[in-house]
């Protein structure tokens, strides 16, 4: 088993190479003014694929020759992947991917952003870094359009991919803000960055991190590795533990298959490697560090970002849901898949109507003792399975298949996602009248947005 990291000397760790970057995209412009950053952003816009990060080039000749030198630096060392990416391992994790989709999304709403709030200095930036509760739909839609890219087959090998693009893009995203939070290079700030014009309503984003200040010497830096590994560990670990919560373990094989495939893709977020785990009982080891570190700066965190974002997430899922009955199932849900103290810290304790809970109740209870029973005759019975699924579809249709509203993506990306979501339309692992009866609760045919 790998040791345990030293967590306090790497939340003071962020991340070089995207931070020079950023800074560079800056040094050409006034520190307060964002110029480089926007144009950047538009350059980036053509990185659609993982073969068009290779010797990229901008389109057209006007733009700033320093903002595209530090772009394709930035690309020659990042869009490397590392030496000991494993093919095979990537492939099974894929292939686990297409087999589970809809209920990875289920546990993606209901275990993973949930946990990512867990960590008070990580809230308090989702929460400046756009008012998050008032846009949780739009965190939703942005944390799929890295999922799906990655976990896509080829979406981190091949050429024809968008993985490794995409999670180049949201690296970069993540210098920018701490860039902006502590209005410079974080290699050159220290200690104390007090707020500014704290009563005055900011006009944007850039100028709501640039004035809300932060505290080195307490919080460490902002998207530090540290919140990097954490986050990533509740992509990779908070999913495998919610499909042994839900009594539908991987085998070991294909849960270390996952958090390899989730590991390269830290490496290409920029996640070091002593914080990266091989096992679910690394994986375990780590992420209790963190969190029982974070609980010592619960109370310094004032007022405390988290219960505004567990309450907008669980509202947000709520009305994506139109069936009455599961309606609010999120909320017990949630509780039950990351723990009631853990939920409560998230804001993740309302009310909800009584028959919900009697349902949740109820068929949590009779869906364990029918699926133990009668998977001694079907091993492919899964009622547990089958609920998590109808979830899923509903969720998927409102926030990812939506035309109204579709993702910031590369139009063939969007175009793959919508195919894979298509085909998860049939459980591969249950029985035809299962199919079936999901159907009355989802629809007959390909899952797309009617």
């Amino acid at each position: 088993m790998n040791p345990i990291p030293l967590i306090e000397s790497l939340e003071r760790m962020a991340d070089p190479l995207a931070d020079d970057a950023v800074a560079a995209f800056m040094a050409t412009h006034d520190p307060l003014d964002t110029t480089g950053l926007t144009l950047a952003t538009r350059l980036m816009a053509s990185w659609t694929t993982n073969g068009a990060l290779s010797g990229w080039q901008p389109e057209g000749a006007a733009t700033d020759p320093h903002t595209v030198k530090a772009l394709q630096d930035y690309l020659a060392e990042g869009a490397v992947l590392p030496e000991w990416a494993d093919p095979a391992k990537v492939a099974r994790a894929e292939k686990l991917f297409m087999d589970h989709g809809p209920l990875s999304c289920t546990l993606l709403f209901c275990t993973s952003l949930p946990e990512c709030y867990v960590l008070p200095d990580l809230a308090e930036v989702l929460h400046i870094a756009g008012q998050l509760e008032a846009h949780t739909e739009h965190r939703i839609r942005q944390t799929a359009a890295m999922v799906f890219p990655v976990m896509m087959r080829g979406g981190l090998l091949s050429p024809e991919g968008s993985g490794v693009a995409q999670v180049l893009k949201v690296r970069l995203i993540h210098a920018t803000i701490r860039h902006l939070i502590l209005r410079g290079h974080p290699g050159s700030v220290i200690g104390a960055m007090p707020p500014v014009n704290t009563h005055t309503p900011q006009p944007n984003l850039y100028a709501a991190l640039m004035s809300h200040g932060w505290n080195t010497d307490t919080q460490g830096l902002p998207c530090n590795q540290v919140e990097l590994a954490y986050t990533l560990l509740t992509f990779s670990y908070s999913f495998l533990q919610g499909m042994r919560r839900l009594g539908l373990p991987l085998s070991p094989q294909d849960e270390e298959a996952y958090l390899h495939t989730w590991n390269v893709m830290g490496h290409v977020l920029g996640i070091r490697r002593e914080l990266m785990v091989h096992t679910v009982a690394e994986a375990q080891a780590l992420f209790e560090r963190i969190r029982q570190h974070a609980q010592a700066r619960e109370q310094r965190v004032a007022p405390d970002p988290r219960p505004a974002l567990g309450q907008a997430l669980m509202q947000t899922m709520a009305d994506a849901i139109k069936l009455p009955v599961i309606r609010h199932i999120p909320v017990p849900l949630t509780q039950w898949l990351i723990g009631m103290k853990t939920a409560k810290s998230v804001g993740i304790n309302q009310q909800v109507p009584w028959f919900t809970w009697v349902v949740f109740l109820l068929g949590l209870g009779l869906t364990r003792a029918i699926d133990t029973v009668v998977r001694w005759v079907s091993p492919r019975f899964s009622l547990s399975r089958l609920l998590t699924r109808i979830i899923g579809y509903h969720l998927l249709t409102r926030f990812l298949l939506d035309q109204t509203r579709p993702l910031r993506l590369p139009i063939h990306v969007i175009n793959a996602m919508q195919d894979t979501v298509s085909q998860w339309s049939d459980d591969p692992h249950a029985l035809p009248w299962l199919n079936r009866l999901e159907d009355r609760f989802t629809t007959a045919g390909p899952w797309r947005n009617t």
